[in-house]
């Protein structure tokens, strides 16, 4: 049995719903490591959602290298991490990025109350 996984599984298990753990570079001390809900269809890039002011948003720019760990916390035990540049930075549409991400994680009914309080919070957060 190989604990190599082939792209192809790779790409399967990153887009099964799953926590991530994303690591950026904060100069002058280790590295952020937070853990994320994510988007990923096989084949695509990986996306995920942040306040505008999170420690994390303040740390990437385009170019910035980060890198994400998903897990398998159930027998067999398994992993996936992958790693590259940030491609793009966009700000959030509540319908196309929140509200699809929120549901995938928490259902519908949930998903649809966290996304109207992160559209909320978005809002409060503005200057």
């Amino acid at each position: 049995m190989t604990l190599t996984m082939t792209k192809q599984e790779r790409e399967s298990f990153l887009a099964v719903t799953r926590i991530g753990v994303l690591s950026i570079s904060e100069p002058g001390r280790g590295p952020l490591s937070v853990p994320i809900w994510y988007s990923y269809t096989a084949g695509g890039d990986v996306s995920f959602v942040t306040l505008e002011n999170s420690p994390k948003a303040r740390h990437l720019d385009i170019g910035t290298r980060i890198s994400l760990c998903v897990h398998q916390d159930a027998l067999p035990y398994r992993y996936v991490s992958v790693e590259g540049g940030v491609t793009a930075i966009e700000p959030a549409d509540l319908e196309k990025d929140i509200r699809s991400v929120s549901q995938r994680y928490l259902g519908r009914e949930s998903g649809n109350q966290h996304a109207e309080r992160m559209k909320e919070e978005s809002r409060a957060d503005a200057p």
